[in-house]
Parts: C-alpha cells; structure tokens; sequence
C-alpha cells in the first residue's frame, strides 16, 4: 500500500486543533488505502469562519448560540482525494474507517458524523467529550 503525506496546507489547516486528533490523523493516513487532506474549514475555525459555513448551509451550528467542536479544536473534516477531491459517502466512510481504527489504536473515543441517526456529516470526525477540556481561552479567539 502507498503511504501517502499530508500537504503542507492541510498540515496547517490542523492548526489550532487537539494533540490527540492530529496524531490520529496522521496514523489514519498512514493506514487508508484512499489519500486525504484537510482543506480550509476542516480544523479549528473562528466564529466568524464557523457562521459563514452556517450562512451557506454548509453547517447545522452557527458558532455563537451553537458552538461546533471545531471552535475548540475537537472535530476535523478530511477530504478525500480519489483522482481529485471526491465527495463519494464510500470514499469518506473508507477515510472515517482509518480514523476509527486509529483511534482505537491509541485508546481514543472518536465519533464520526456519518454514524449520527438525523443528520449524516459525513466528512466530520470529533472527539468524545471525556478526550479533552474546554479551554475557553481559545473560544474568545473569535
């Protein structure tokens, strides 16, 4: 199998997001036979990113009245890459696969949207709550 790197924008696309993901991003890379990234919106986001997403219906929370994991760091969205950026719910369950082995490697709680009964996010990965503290710190970060 080829072992595939992460680009240096989807290497910062992960700033500002947990220790505990971005280690389990890297190992599920190294285990998925599809390649993925991290685009712009898929790490930490500010306020303002997270309501822009809602505006545009790409996002359920509008980070202020409804704070995503992704304002704190705890939810990253990869993107598969097949032949191009690929938007087949086979190719992010594959990626969200690798995800989950690797967190079980590591003992991490990890959820995966695509699993959620009403509204299937299929790209987006969060920690369990009991994986992290809030810092609230990074929330004013707005």
């Amino acid at each position: 199998m080829k072992h595939h790197k992460f680009s240096k924008p989807s290497i910062d696309h992960m700033e500002g997001v947990h220790p505990k993901l971005v280690a389990i991003a890297h190992r599920a890379l190294e285990i998925s036979p599809i390649d993925f990234g991290v685009g712009k919106t898929g790490g930490f986001r500010t306020r303002m990113m997270q309501d822009a997403l809602y505006k545009s219906g790409a996002s359920k929370k509008d980070g202020l009245t409804h704070v995503s994991k992704h304002q704190y760091g705890a939810a990253l969205d990869p993107a598969p890459w097949v032949n191009g950026p690929s938007n087949d719910p086979e190719h992010y369950a594959i990626v969200a696969g690798a995800f989950l082995v690797a967190a079980c490697e590591m003992g991490v709680k990890l959820w995966w949207g695509g699993l959620w009964p009403t509204f299937k996010d299929m790209p987006h990965l969060q920690l369990d709550d009991s994986e992290y503290e809030l810092d609230v710190t990074q929330l004013g970060n707005w």
